[in-house]
């Protein structure tokens, strides 16, 4: 059985899964490397809206874990869209 993981520690380790995605090196030239690529930022994202999407509906959810919810979900976006323009 796996433990629970507090709210407070998913949106840190969610921060940090979106920081690892930006930091990756995108690949110089177009090809099947860029493809893994593209797959390495959407997974690593995927994992950062996956450990903090449901804290909004946990009884003992804060209004500002709420709105820190909110604001890494639209930054996960955001980095995704940034991230893939290069």
């Amino acid at each position: 059985m796996s433990r629970l993981i507090p709210a407070a520690e998913r949106i840190t380790r969610a921060r940090a899964l979106i920081q690892k995605a930006r930091e990756l090196t995108a690949p110089s030239e177009p090809g099947s490397v860029y493809f893994s690529y593209v797959a390495q930022v959407k997974d690593l994202l995927r994992q950062a809206r996956d450990l903090i999407k449901f804290i909004p509906n946990m009884p003992s959810a804060t209004p500002e874990m709420k709105q820190a919810v909110a604001d890494l979900l639209k930054e996960a976006e955001e980095a995704e869209k940034e991230i893939l323009r290069r």
